[in-house]
């Protein structure tokens, strides 16, 4: 499996210089709020395609006072040898991080994305529950991009074609053929953008229900969609062919709301614990932590299996929210994990189930230094 042997990073975010070489298969980072614990982690969700666990813009990811330029580079222990994974700012000051593979240029990110794996659980998920639908379906998205890198193009494309449909009825133009056009598009796209969410879906739940996050309690993910209910009892064709008139119908009806009533952008997310039946919007915080725990080492496992490896998992500030009990879970379902697992935290003390697993560091000041005395090893970081 892909083992992160060296990070290092340049005038990115905190840290104007750091080489950090992982001592064993788990790190706990401590440090003050603030310090740069997450900004670590965020350097290695960067390693693989997309915009990394903050969603940052280019220009936000360089050190404030620097020169501008930042740059993320890992070498990585696996099966077939080393392997280096580099990115960071373009040349011409874009939107679109370069990436470098072995020293050369990939051919396409899904390269990269072929050969590592990364997921992660922040602590803005925790109001994943109390937020907009938008925020529980761009959660369930990365789920499906880990798995079904071609789902990204999919929804790209269905939201292409969205967006100029409703110019086109914004502005009035009521043209047939061209309207026509873009709602076929739309309707292909959903239906397989929606097909692929379902797929995540009903994978998880099988992974979950089979103890693929114990001890954490199993989820249950539902789809809440009008695509995915028809496509539960329909071919693929006949559900384009009723949304594509369906939308060819409401033209008036979106045009007058500015945006289309019916589609995958409108899917949302339902999560409930399997075993209760209790919905995650009903349960208390610490229940919902739980829950989207036992999600992200369920997808992990997915992963796993899926691919041959484990990814990396970052789990910032995991512990918050959770009981004893569920520290204590935390642990033994992070012992039973083959990934490499990279975990934040504000105190070492709330991490001591991992003692016999884990490497302890401390983080501030642009440096990581280990943390003497509360390892099981002193084997691990070096600071710059």
């Amino acid at each position: 499996m892909p083992r992160l042997t060296r990070l290092t990073l340049t005038e990115f975010r905190s840290y104007a210089a750091l080489t950090w070489r992982p001592g064993r298969r788990v790190s706990v980072i401590v440090g003050p709020n603030g310090s740069g614990k997450t900004n670590l982690l965020e350097a290695v969700s960067l390693l693989v395609p997309g915009r990394g666990l903050r969603s940052a813009r280019i220009a936000d990811l360089a050190r404030a006072g620097g020169a501008g330029r930042w740059g993320i580079a890992a070498r990585f222990d696996t099966p077939d040898g080393e392997m280096e994974i580099s990115t960071g700012a373009p040349p011409d000051g874009g939107e679109r991080r370069v990436f470098r593979l072995d020293g050369a240029a990939p051919r396409n990110q899904a390269e990269i994305a072929a050969r590592l794996a990364v997921v992660w659980l922040t602590p803005q998920m925790d109001r994943l529950f109390q937020e907009a639908a938008s925020g529980r379906r761009r959660f369930l998205d990365r789920l499906v991009f880990a798995l079904e890198p071609g789902h990204a193009r999919e929804v790209a494309a269905y939201e292409a074609a969205t967006a100029n449909r409703n110019r086109l009825l914004a502005e009035g133009r009521m043209e047939p053929a061209w309207l026509a056009g873009l709602e076929a598009s739309m309707a292909r796209h959903a239906v397989a953008a929606t097909a692929a969410r379902a797929a995540l879906a009903r994978r998880l739940n099988a992974a979950l229900a089979d103890g693929a996050a114990a001890p954490f309690p199993a989820a249950r993910m539902t789809l809440v969609c009008p695509i995915a209910d028809r496509l539960a009892s329909a071919p693929a064709l006949d559900v384009e062919d009723w949304l594509r008139a369906t939308l060819a119908a409401r033209r008036k009806e979106d045009a007058d709301a500015g945006s289309a009533g019916l589609g995958a952008h409108r899917a949302d997310m339902a999560l409930a614990d399997a075993a209760s039946g209790l919905a995650a919007g009903l349960a208390s915080t610490g229940q919902q932590k739980a829950l989207l725990i036992g999600v992200i080492l369920g997808h992990a496992a997915l992963i796993a299996a899926a691919r041959g490896f484990p990814p990396i998992l970052l789990l910032d500030e995991p512990a918050v929210h959770l009981d004893a009990d569920r520290r204590a879970a935390l642990g033994a379902a992070l012992a039973r994990t083959q990934a490499q697992v990279l975990i934040t935290g504000t105190d070492e003390a709330a991490f001591g189930m991992l003692r016999d697993e884990a490497e302890y560091l401390r983080c501030g000041g642009g440096n990581l230094t280990e943390i003497v005395g509360f390892s099981a090893s002193d084997a691990g970081s070096e600071s710059l």
